[in-house]
């Protein structure tokens, strides 16, 4: 089995990029939306400067914000890849902004339908100056 790992305690929605192994190496992006998980399915994690296609999936358990290891029903195993807080920037019909405050990612996701190709997503780095 699985183990969860410990909660993060924050006032803000949380989200999590999760590495999913089945039936194909795919990433599943989670957004905290009440007492349950908004989710995308995507063919590779966010990457800055590329338009990547995504799959709008049925809500998750919020349970999967802290948790690796194994899917019930056969359905293979899950990795956090990427997790932490965000803000919503933006929400219409066809458009949903999201500010990332993750360990790896830090910076705006947008996940828009363009009418042609479906969902699209589209990955904005903060810039930083150091």
């Amino acid at each position: 089995m699985g183990k969860p790992r410990p909660k993060v305690q924050s006032t803000m929605p949380r989200f999590v990029i999760l590495e999913h192994d089945h039936p194909h190496l795919h990433w599943d992006l989670m957004l905290e939306a009440g007492n349950a998980l908004r989710t995308w399915r995507l063919a590779t994690p966010p990457q800055a400067g590329r338009v990547l296609p995504v799959e709008p999936i049925g809500d998750h358990r919020l349970a999967y914000l802290d948790y690796d290891g194994p899917v019930s029903g056969n359905r293979g195993s899950v990795r956090r890849w990427d997790w932490g807080t965000f803000e919503q920037v933006q929400e219409s019909a066809h458009l949903l902004g999201v500010e990332l405050h993750g360990q790896r990612i830090q910076g705006r996701l947008e996940l828009f339908e363009d009418g042609h190709s479906g969902w699209q997503l589209r990955f904005i780095p903060i810039s930083r100056i150091d």
